[in-house]
């Protein structure tokens, strides 16, 4: 139990952090500034929850994450069930509070949807936006796969790897979908988001949840094939 409490802490944080970041100073691709505010709070708070939860839950915080150690023998599937409700109840739990925040403090949601992603940047292409996350999850899970295989002997340094890496999937996958690369964190916001009014930001929720799998597994089986010395 206390491993799921840790995943549903670590992805409310994720979500309270990032999303916030994004709702407060936009993700303006142009302009710049807001944009790489919102990669490095994504970034940061894995950095951040690594060391806080990652010795009792390991930090997946993330569902793609989940599904990637999974495939690779590194939990079980009652663990993985566990996981992946725990972290998406975090995410709408975080959602709910930046709602509660933003609507008492009466900010602005610069992004108009509490940090839910969307297709704007690939105009409106459900096959492009999935292309997309399921190429940043595939470079984000295998980097995590790497950097924690007892093979790899990183260590401590861990963390601060995965945290860099998803700050790099996000500079470039802001301007296009927002950058998911986790069901998790997409749908809380999307849900908050609906129950608020903005029913567009469910609409195409499905590809951040289909996309970051995919891409999820991909990378499993690839890390797989790559780490045994047999093939």
């Amino acid at each position: 139990m206390k491993k799921y409490i840790a995943e549903f802490i670590g992805t409310m944080v994720l979500v309270i952090l990032g999303c916030g970041t994004a709702m407060l100073v936009g993700c303006d691709a142009v302009n710049g500034g807001g944009y790489i505010l919102t990669a490095f709070a994504f970034g940061l708070v894995i950095v951040g929850m690594a060391y806080c939860v990652g010795n009792i839950s390991g930090c997946h915080i993330n569902p793609a994450v989940s599904l990637g150690v999974l495939m690779s023998g590194g939990m079980t599937s009652k663990d993985f069930i566990g996981y992946v409700v725990s972290q998406c109840l975090g995410a709408l739990a975080g959602s709910g509070v930046l709602a509660a925040i933003f609507s008492l403090g009466g900010v602005e949601d610069k992004t108009g949807g509490f940090g839910s992603n969307g297709l704007a940047g690939v105009n409106g292409s459900a096959v492009a936006g999935l292309l997309v996350e399921v190429v940043l999850t595939f470079i984000f899970v295998l980097t995590i796969l790497g950097v924690t295989s007892k093979k790899a002997g990183h260590g401590s340094f861990a963390g601060v790897v995965i945290g860099f890496t998803l700050t790099l999937v996000h500079i470039l996958g802001i301007g296009l979908t927002g950058t998911s690369v986790n069901p998790a964190r997409s749908i809380g916001p999307a849900i908050v988001a609906a129950i608020t009014g903005n029913a567009d930001a469910i609409a195409c929720v499905w590809v951040f949840i289909v996309g970051p799998l995919v891409g999820a597994a991909l990378a499993a089986v690839v890390y797989k094939y790559l780490e045994n010395e047999k093939a």
